[in-house]
């Protein structure tokens, strides 16, 4: 048996829904400068990303989502709670999200991570993820726009 069905019961892993979009978009207006927009999450899900939310006691804790074509996946969103950031959470969510991947059949994981962003990269870094390139002027900024470090972890 995999580590997957045990990590998803052990810390309320499950698929992210319709009716999850206003309480997850809320969060991500809390937790980025240029947060995606309820749209943007139910675009995921018509396109058929695989989106999780992680709730705890019926309290949303954080979520993710990932894109996959064939063997390569690309994490597109990873956010915890902003209360809640700073305690490892941000650790166990991406293990979900990488053995989610892996489980099906992904053997690589890419990201793109705004270089101001320290916590992110901080994670990214000691999880394994290397960095393989850099996308100039990626991201929107308060003044301009700015790159971003794109990264790479085998799985």
């Amino acid at each position: 048996m995999s580590a997957l069905p045990a990590l998803r019961e052990e810390a309320g892993f499950r698929p992210m829904a319709e009716a999850d979009l206003v309480a997850v978009a809320t969060a991500e207006q809390l937790i980025h400068p240029f947060p995606w927009t309820q749209g943007n999450f139910r675009d995921s899900l018509t396109c058929g990303d695989r989106a999780w939310v992680w709730e705890v006691d019926g309290q949303l804790q954080g979520y993710g989502v990932v894109n996959q074509v064939l063997d390569e996946a690309q994490l597109l969103n990873i956010s915890i709670q902003p209360a809640l950031q700073g305690q490892g959470l941000g650790t166990r969510l991406l293990h979900f999200l990488c053995e989610d991947a892996r489980q099906h059949r992904a053997a690589r994981l890419f990201l793109e991570v705004r270089p101001s962003n320290a916590p992110a990269r901080a994670l990214y870094e000691r999880f394994g993820f290397k960095i393989i390139g850099q996308r100039k002027g990626y991201y929107p900024a308060s003044e301009g726009r700015e790159d971003a470090i794109v990264m790479e972890l085998m799985l």
